[in-house]
């Protein structure tokens, strides 16, 4: 039995969020929409590679059926950043890293099912970091308008339920350490250097990128009391515990009052597959 809901969120990005949803900060702003702008590939990344484990690797029922469920998950997730990134486009910011990430994901397709899967466990695994975040500290989306509260909220708390899913399949695959561990630190600079990019493009359309208010905001978010550069170290460096689990970081807590107190922003698409 699943563990996993697919969701259908009630919110409609057609029309449009404002410049600095964020709580008027540029910064906190671009960032985000930096991470939106890669989802939709990444996403299908996730699908394809999960997909690519032979069944007779899932022997397990309920990992078989959260392979399923994390697929609804992240489809659906695909879905909603497709609007959120047209929007982007709309006020003149497009994914300029796009032709590069299409152009490594085309020399992922060619890997053998245990890469494609140690990279997908790699990029699950920032992803529920900052999933992590998003659910811990409202300060990350202070003042954000709605729907787009909603939008991240939700998108938080479903990286959450499934952050386990890849990396369980990965082992069942016959994945080990060093091929997870050293694909980690290679997603991890080239994630940190597409974001970067990514980030500072968007800045730089907006106007913003050389006012010193951006910049103040950028050291807050980073380096405030609950910032980014506090956050991630820790979850980062258990990574490459030979005895990792994404769920010895147990912090379904956060994702039960996420769903109770907002329990009509979403209703089940499928729930608890067998």
């Amino acid at each position: 039995m699943s563990t996993l809901t697919v969701r259908k969120i009630a919110v409609d990005l057609s029309q449009g969020f404002g410049r600095h949803w964020n709580g008027g900060d540029a910064y906190r702003t671009q960032l985000f929409n930096a991470l939106s702008m890669s989802f939709p590939l990444g996403e299908q990344l996730f699908i394809d590679a999960v997909r690519a484990v032979p069944q007779e690797c899932l022997t397990d029922p309920k990992l078989r059926a959260e392979v399923k469920d994390f697929i609804g998950q992240e489809a659906t997730h695909r879905h909603i950043h497709v609007q959120y990134n047209r929007e982007l486009e709309r006020q003149g910011l497009p994914y300029t890293r796009e032709a590069a990430t299409r152009k490594r994901m085309r020399r992922i397709d060619r890997m053998g099912v245990l890469n494609r899967l140690a990279i997908t466990c790699a990029l699950e695994h920032h992803t529920a970091m900052l999933a992590d975040g998003v659910l811990r500290y409202p300060e990350w989306l202070d003042g954000a308008e709605e729907p787009m509260r909603t939008v991240w909220s939700w998108h938080a708390v479903e990286e959450t339920e499934h952050k386990g899913v890849a990396f369980d399949a990965y082992r069942a695959a016959g994945g080990g350490y060093w091929r997870r561990v050293l694909w980690f630190v290679h997603v991890s600079a080239m994630f940190a250097f597409e974001t970067f990019l990514q980030t500072a493009f968007n800045l730089h359309r907006d106007g913003q990128l050389f006012k010193p208010r951006t910049w103040g905001h950028a050291l807050k978010i980073w380096f405030g009391r609950h910032g980014l550069a506090w956050h991630l170290p820790k979850p980062a460096l258990d990574y490459f515990k030979p005895s990792f689990h994404p769920w010895q970081h147990d912090n379904r807590a956060l994702v039960d009052a996420w769903l109770e107190h907002n329990n009509t922003a979403w209703r089940p698409v499928r729930a608890a597959a067998s």
